[in-house]
């Protein structure tokens, strides 16, 4: 597996066609989820800033942090989304600081409800986000494998199907999602393989003793 102290960047460098971990959590000790309606939320105003701009493969929401494994779209999509929103696109290499900004407005419109609702000030999460580009087949696995291992790693469940908040039960299910199912369920060949993979990932990794930062 790999740190994930390292190779951190700006989310400037985000460019088109290209996969991303992208990982973020709350200021000091506060929550960025306090009720299933934060989680909800999240995830709708997610849809709504993201979609134009990146396809969405897989998530999980915890109490304090979240990871969601995306693609930028190519600059075409990029391109015809930002004109018609009548942004000046001059100055941003490959439209990367438009895409930066379209995170940072969805940031933005989450930290907004919430300190409205539970009557607070301030920032609320950690800036910049964190980008971390997928460079390789087995990265993209381990990837997913990793966001949805994540509640078993930080103790919040004994089992990845027992969290709710996270994008595995939905690779399994047959309802309309904003995610790219079929996409993830084709990486790993069927849905048999993708659930045989996680368990047997989650075998190896405690017999290897390696540990998720």
């Amino acid at each position: 597996m790999w740190d994930f102290k390292t190779n951190m960047y700006k989310t400037k460098n985000m460019q088109p066609d290209t996969y991303y971990h992208i990982y973020n959590r709350a200021n000091g000790s506060v929550n960025l989820f306090r009720n299933d309606e934060n989680y909800r939320y999240f995830l709708q105003q997610w849809v709504k800033y993201t979609e134009p701009i990146a396809e969405t493969y897989v998530y999980c929401l915890m109490p304090n942090h979240f990871h969601v494994l995306i693609k930028i779209k190519n600059d075409d999509t990029l391109t015809e989304f930002f004109k018609n929103r009548n942004k000046d696109l001059t100055g941003f290499e490959n439209l990367s600081g438009l895409v930066s900004q379209q995170f940072s407005n969805f940031f933005n419109s989450y930290a907004k409800a919430y300190n409205k609702m539970f009557g607070r000030n301030g920032s609320l999460f950690n800036r910049p986000f964190k980008a971390k580009s997928i460079t390789s087949d087995s990265y993209l696995t381990n990837v997913i494998f990793y966001i949805h291992h994540n509640p078993v790693h930080h103790g919040f469940t004994k089992h990845i199907e027992d969290w709710p908040h996270c994008s595995y039960h939905a690779m399994l299910s047959e309802k309309e999602t904003f995610l790219l199912r079929k996409d993830v369920i084709d990486w790993f060949g069927d849905k048999e393989a993708f659930i045989r993979l996680h368990k047997q990932s989650l075998q190896e990794l405690e017999k290897q003793e390696t540990k998720f930062t």
